[in-house]
């Protein structure tokens, strides 16, 4: 018999064995069960957690959420998001049990190969997953952008007597969470915006891996959250239930601050062996301890087998489906008094651009193309979101604290403030929330968000550049300032290994354009990828315009192509990208004058390229083509396109403090070096053509 099937049948001998009593104590036991079982099974995992949160978990999740499990992308469904996500086997049971697409046996197969259950909650793989955690505070990050999403929402689309967007944003972090830098970024911006939506609670049992945190993490939690600006609830007795919410009342009745539910717990509760210790919290508790604790907390049914007095008790289905009904109606109302808001709601909430999109990107790369200007990619970045922004009201920009030198901003910026809506974020100094944030807010859906900082400073977004590629989500991140070419700031400032470790990322574009044409392909590409990031590199310095055929002007679009066909067949090949175009242009020219043919390939997006088919990629870069490529950064990347045989012109050194072209010059970024690597590979070309015709006569 299959056991799914058994356990019905199971479920129906145990059926009338529960008092109301039993039946609440069950309904919070289910939730220890489940974690303890499914990291026993899988003999891997984290069951403290989830046993330690489960009384709060509950009354969240069965008295407040608002959610319809058959609809899990339900526009005004309230948020929920696990930043401490190794305790995953929790959502998963919450998930199971209100009536989510996932099945006893998903839990059952709980970290296992193309599962819905891995080991870390992720977003796309299981229903009612909002945003993938694990790498601790991203989730509280991500939660602020959600709450901020719903806040501009709400100022954008609701009138008098419809408020269409109206829902929270929940988050549990630990100690974890608290620890990491991330969490005081994006909590202090989160105070100053007063994002009255969201309610955090934070899981202060004490324990950490390597055991009591007292040793090393000894905030004072509600003070600091005080000092953001925030609703702070502190000493809730997390295994008290009303207490539980009772705050969550008070939570939602303040709404002018984020409010903090401080929960004090005990990890692994219920375990009589293990509950408050480190030993539980990422490790099996064992065949030995799952009884105990069975015994322990009355819960007297074997692994993964639920009464249905519980699945009674939690399935949210029908509350659910009313609750989207009545949202469903008011709705219909506005529609009907405000049909083209509702409209532009609808699209936006859809993922859908525009209809005008393609023809206004159209008009700005022949605009482009007729002014023939030379400004920094930063600068037609900035002309390029000018020109768009008008007829993408979903956009929302934001830089760290470098708006005057990222040009992000744009004439129809208004800065998203405490007590208003707006479409521009000022960050502040915090690099990886920004990067969090803004992941936050596209996860939510109505917007695409893009914010900018220094191209060197995307170490500090790495972690959820990372995280926005995995989900496979359409951030855009802006990063100027992007080579030597920045110049008097010096090494600290001056990105050399950047650019090739943002291409290393699965999944995640990056474009660095040579100029105002390239740079309106690359921000239209990026606005209209929906299935991964985007990273925009662009110039501190000014360069120069490349003209183009008309023909040459659509295969922008796929990543490289052929910039410059010499007259007679070419000897070889010079790839460039960026600012870097201009010196393999320029070195064309000299090796032109010398009789050498070259052909000048632009390749401003690597990514892009290697996924065209190979009939393509070998008619821009032929197999027999000998190839130069120069870019101002590491080397390592370029040789996958110039072989063994060919030369790359770069940086594998840090830079220096000196005006750029005095940088470029001492660098050998210049049309000289790059000439003479040519001259290099044609004559290591001919002598090896010269050694296999000797070989061959004297074969």
């Amino acid at each position: 018999m299959d056991t799914e099937v058994a356990d019905t049948a199971m479920n129906t001998e145990l059926a009338n064995r529960a008092t109301p009593a039993i039946a609440q104590h069950d309904v919070v036991n289910v939730l220890r069960a489940l974690a303890m079982d499914a990291v026993q099974k899988a003999n891997s995992g984290h069951p403290g957690m989830p046993m330690g949160m489960a009384e709060i978990a509950e009354v969240l999740w069965r008295r407040h959420l608002r959610h319809n499990p058959a609809n899990p992308k339900w526009a005004d469904r309230d948020r929920f998001v696990l930043s401490n996500g190794h305790g995953s086997t929790l959502q998963y049971a919450l998930l199971h049990l209100a009536g989510y697409d996932l099945s006893i046996g998903e839990l059952k197969r709980f970290r296992q190969l193309h599962s819905k259950t891995p080991g870390h909650p992720e977003f796309g793989v299981t229903p009612g997953i909002e945003t993938t955690t694990g790498p601790l505070g991203q989730g509280i990050a991500n939660a602020v952008g959600f709450a901020i999403a719903e806040k501009l929402l709400a100022a954008e689309f609701n009138r008098e007597g419809f408020d269409i967007v109206d829902h929270y944003t929940y988050v549990f972090l630990g100690d974890g969470c608290m620890m990491e830098g991330i969490s005081h970024e994006a909590c202090s911006l989160a105070g100053t915006l007063g994002l009255g939506k969201l309610i955090a609670f934070y899981d202060d049992n004490g324990i950490s891996i390597d055991g009591r945190v007292d040793g090393w993490f000894t905030d004072d939690t509600p003070k600091r959250f005080d000092s953001y600006g925030w609703h702070v609830l502190p000493n809730i007795d997390g295994h008290d239930s009303e207490a539980v919410h009772r705050a969550i009342v008070a939570a939602k009745s303040v709404t002018d601050r984020p409010s903090l539910i401080c929960c004090q717990t005990v990890i692994a509760n219920g375990s009589p062996n293990k509950a408050g210790t480190h030993e539980a919290h990422g490790a099996a508790l064992g065949d030995k301890e799952v009884g105990a604790t069975r015994a322990a907390i009355g819960w007297g049914y074997p692994p993964f087998v639920i009464p249905p007095h519980v699945y009674n008790a939690w399935d949210a289905r029908d509350r659910g489906a009313v609750a989207e009904a009545i949202w469903q109606k008011k709705f219909a109302a506005y529609a009907r008094k405000y049909p083209s808001e509702a409209r532009e709601f609808e699209r936006r909430m859809n993922g859908e651009l525009p209809a005008s999109f393609e023809a206004r990107v159209r008009e700005l790369i022949a605009n482009a193309n007729d002014k023939a200007e030379t400004i920094a990619t930063r600068k037609a970045s900035q002309n390029t979101i000018e020109g768009l922004a008008p007829t993408l009201p979903e956009l929302v920009g934001g830089s760290a604290d470098l708006a005057a030198s990222n040009l992000t901003l744009w004439s129809g910026s208004k800065a998203i403030a405490r007590d208003c809506g707006g479409n521009y974020l000022y960050y502040g100094v915090r690099e990886f929330a920004m990067a969090a944030i803004m992941n936050g807010i596209t996860l939510h859906g109505g917007f695409i968000a893009y914010g900018g900082t220094f191209l060197t400073f995307s170490d500090y977004c790495r972690s959820a550049l990372r995280m926005a590629a995995l989900m496979r989500i359409g951030t855009i991140f802006v990063f100027t300032h992007d080579s030597i070419g920045l110049g008097e700031d010096g090494p600290t400032h001056q990105p050399i290994e950047h650019a090739a470790s943002l291409r290393l990322i699965a999944n995640m574009d990056v474009w660095r354009p040579c100029d105002t044409t390239e740079s309106v392909v690359a921000w239209a590409a990026a606005i209209e990828r929906r299935d991964g990031p985007t990273s925009l590199l662009f110039s501190r310095q000014n360069v120069p315009f490349q003209p183009r055929l008309p023909e040459t002007l659509a295969n922008i679009r796929r990543g490289g192509y052929v910039l410059v066909e010499p007259n007679s067949a070419p000897h070889v090949a010079i790839i460039a990208t960026g600012s870097e175009v201009a010196v393999a242009i320029e070195a064309q020219r000299i090796l032109a004058s010398g009789g050498i043919s070259v052909r000048v390939v632009s390749m401003p997006s690597t990514n892009v390229f290697d996924r065209q088919d190979e009939s393509y990629r070998g008619r821009v870069l032929p197999p027999h083509l000998p190839c130069v490529a120069v870019e101002a950064g590491v080397t390592d990347l370029w040789r996958k396109y110039v072989g063994r045989s060919g030369e790359v012109v770069g940086i594998d050194c840090f830079g220096e403090s000196a005006p750029a072209g005095d940088l470029f010059r001492h660098f050998g970024l210049t049309a000289e070096r790059v000439v003479e690597a040519v001259q290099s590979v044609l004559a290591r070309q001919a002598g090896a053509r010269c050694q296999k015709r000797t070989e061959m006569r004297v074969g």
